[in-house]
Order: C-alpha cells, then structure tokens, then sequence
C-alpha cells in the first residue's frame, strides 16, 4: 500500500521556490532578487532543513530560495519572504499564481504553522524579518484574517519584535488595515497598474478604486486618526499592457504628495508560462531602474514631475539618467555656481544629493570653494559627474584627472 506523507512545513517552504521574488520587501529591491546573497543564505537553509529532517528522520529539503537579504531601517537582515498560500481564486493575467495555472505548486499554511516555522528560523538564526502575503481565497478578507493572525502570534505568542512587513488584501477591511499597521513595520498594497485601464488589463478581477485605491486612502486616513507609525508602499507592474513612464511617475507623484507614501516599487514585467501575456517581451531591467531613478528625484530631490525629461513616447531615455538628461538640456550652457545656488539648484547637478547638498551650505559659511579638490574633501564622490555643469567662483573647474 503506498502512503502519501504530507511535507513538513520547511519543505514547503522548499516547494515555493521564488515564488516572491519580484516582491520587494525593503530599501534595496535590485539586491533582494540578486544572487549575491545567495551562497550563505542556502547554507542557512539547507543547516536548518537538516537540522529539522534530522529530528523527524526525513530527507532534509533543498535550500531555501524564499530567504533574502533585505535592506531594513535597523540594517540589512535575511528575510523570510513567504505566502500563507499559493493558491488563487483570482485571474491576473501575468501571475504565476492565477486560477487555473497548472504549473504552481499549491502550497497552504496555516497561521499558527507559519508563526512557528518563522519562530524556528529566527531562533536558530537563519532569519530575522518576515514579509509575507497570500493567495486569495474565499475573498481578500478571509486571505487578510490568516495574514494578520500570523503576525500576531508572532508578535503576542512568540514575542518577536523583529521587522514585520504585510500584504493588503484586495477588499480588506478598514479595521484590518488597522490591526495591520499595529502589527507591522511596513505594509504594501499593489495598485499594479497606474490607472483603471491599466489594472483591467492585467487583472480583471481587480476594482482599482474601490478594492485597491480607496485601502491607500483609508490607510491614510489611520495614520492621521492615530499613532501608527509603520511605512507603506506600494509596487506597479511595468511594460506588460502598454503604461508609460509619464502614467507610473504621476501616480507616484500623486502617492508622495498627498498619501505620504514611503516608496513606490517598479517591478519589470517577466512573462510566466501558462499565463494570457506569456508570449510578451519582458521589460528591460533598465526601464525599471530609470523609474527608481526618477522617483527619487521626486521623493528626495524637491522635483516637480514636469521636470524628469520625458520623450515624445512618454516614457524616459534608457541610455542616460533623467537627472543627467536633464542638466545635458539645461546646464551645459548655463553652469550652476557652486558658491552661490540654493538647495534646490545644488540638487539639480549631477554627483550632487541631499548629504552633498547640506554639506556644500555648512562648508560655505567658511570659505569660498574653488577647487574640485575642495569638494572631494566634501564628500562629493563623482566628480566626473559634477564638473561639467558647474562654476567654481565664476570659473568652470579645471579637469584633474588624478580626482577621479
């Protein structure tokens, strides 16, 4: 007679192999899906998956992919990265997870299983953060109820006071979306898409208002009402169903401006087999960091978004940086002043950010800066960047090679 023996919960966590990998779970999103990491995070994994088969006489599972390092406000930390399942009623054209895939490994846990394989882990020493989402099941408020449960085992049970970040459910809540901000120190909502059309065209199951839009504005709303000082962002899909650079940075825009969003992600579009948009191209890696590019121009840098240099298509130049496209229209024939620029015309030079910026201010009260000598003292690194659109002292600066 042949008996099916269920895996254990590491070696479910083997079976979900990348499954969140373009989920982004910190500061650094480019480093948490490279594979610089990924020598000592297998080793972590597969000491704990012997270590746990050891004790129930199994084969210990191969290394776990769902470990990551993430950039976090207390530093970098190898963070599980998860889903209570990978089962899906919904549709999204380009998930791997959508109704129906044959290919996805459908894998459930429960919160009480989750919290405990967490515990594990993090005690041991293999993890120190959690993100975690779901499928949806039964309706986004179901999915969110066994998100939250497991946070808060974790927090009350377990005591763990480590970094936390959540998945919102599509149609959560508003006092789900509290509880969720009580327990974590980050929480996400996908929008996917920057506008209505956009999101029906990758997923067509999905409300942009009213299930996805209107849980930023309550959450919002939360923060103002009372203390609840986790971050909040969120992630878009890019390239898949024509959206445009200038349709993404608005809405982004819009979220640092009136939501106080911490950071939108951009993730670039990969088709996935068994999926309506499998056939597509995938979207340059580079299109999706000239958006990281540019939302911190918008963030950081005081820029308005008729700033970034879009082309007739509405998207931005792959080949060069919006801040260098820009100042290559603007500053080659009128160089910036050093001695004399604002906050805002320092941040507008290339080489130059907010540290720098500060930095030149303070320096000023002391002397006139003359040198790009002066300014390697300074900190300010890229000097190649820098000297081509400024003035020091009324004279465009000397071309030390021995400074880069």
């Amino acid at each position: 007679m042949n008996f099916k023996v269920a895996p254990d919960p590491v070696q479910k966590l083997s079976l979900l192999d990348d499954a969140v990998r373009f989920e982004p779970a910190g500061s650094q999103p480019a480093q948490e899906s490279g594979s610089d990491m990924a020598a000592s995070v297998a080793s972590a994994s597969a000491s704990l998956g012997s270590t746990m088969a050891e004790s129930k006489g199994t084969r210990a599972p191969k290394p776990l992919p769902c470990v990551s390092m993430v950039s976090t406000p207390s530093g970098q930390k190898p963070v599980l990265k998860s889903m209570m399942t990978t089962a899906c009623e919904r549709n999204c054209f380009y998930c791997p997870f959508r109704a129906g895939r044959s290919k996805t490994k459908r894998i459930t846990f429960s919160p009480d299983e989750m919290a405990g394989t967490f515990d594990q882990m993090q005690r041991s020493g293999h993890v120190d953060g959690l993100f975690l989402s779901s499928g949806i099941i039964k309706g986004g408020v179901t999915a969110q109820d066994k998100i939250l449960d497991t946070a808060e085992i974790l927090r009350t049970k377990y005591q763990y006071n480590g970094y936390v970040h959540l998945k919102i459910m599509p149609g959560a809540e508003r006092e789900q979306l509290r509880q969720a901000l009580k327990l974590a120190d980050r929480v996400s909502i996908n929008l996917e898409g920057p506008t209505q059309q956009r999101l029906e065209s990758l997923a067509p199951q999905k409300n942009y208002w009213t299930e996805l839009f209107s849980r930023l504005q309550w959450i919002t709303e939360l923060k103002k009402e009372e203390y609840l000082p986790a971050s909040v962002v969120t992630q878009f899909v890019v390239g898949a169903v024509g959206d445009t650079d200038l349709e993404l940075l608005s809405m982004t825009d819009k979220l640092y401006n009136q939501m106080n969003l911490r950071r939108t992600y951009y993730s670039a579009f990969h088709p996935v087999a068994q999926t309506p948009l499998e056939e597509l191209e995938p979207t340059p890696l580079q299109r999706e960091f000239r958006l990281y590019q540019s939302s911190f121009l918008l963030r950081d840098y005081g820029w308005d978004l008729e700033d970034l240099p879009f082309e007739q298509n509405a998207n931005l130049p792959l080949g060069m940086d919006p801040k260098r496209t820009w100042a290559e229209r603007h500053l080659q024939d009128r160089p910036i002043e050093i001695n004399q620029a604002s906050r805002q015309e320092l941040l507008r030079i290339p080489g130059i950010g907010p540290k720098g910026a500060d930095t030149i201010l303070r320096t000023r009260h002391n002397g006139t800066l003359t040198e790009l000598s002066h300014l390697k003292k300074l900190g300010i690194r890229q000097l190649e960047n820098v000297s081509p659109y400024i003035l020091l002292n009324g004279q465009r600066p000397a071309q030390q090679l021995s400074l880069f």
